[in-house]
């Protein structure tokens, strides 16, 4: 697997176990059903992506620095930039 795609899966995975975490969480602070885990869990990542969107890389909702970015285009060392 290439490092920055590795780099990638685990970015998302980690903050899909967090939102995920902070929704059941949530849930369990405000007494309500764990039902609404999922619905607290989609709004954390919106927002997420929200705020990375405009604090991260330009373009994308990505929260990688841009050398380990694969949306970060690359110029093969063969073909002319």
């Amino acid at each position: 697997m290439q490092t920055k795609l590795l780099y990638d899966v685990v970015e998302r995975s980690g903050w899909t176990g967090a939102e995920a975490a902070l929704g059941v969480l949530i849930t369990e602070l405000a007494d309500v059903s764990i039902w609404w885990a999922a619905p607290a869990a989609l709004a954390l990542a919106s927002a997420k992506s929200w705020v990375a969107g405009r604090l991260g890389r330009p373009g994308t909702a990505s929260t990688l620095p841009e050398a380990k970015d694969p949306a970060t285009p690359h110029h093969h060392p063969t073909y002319p930039a």
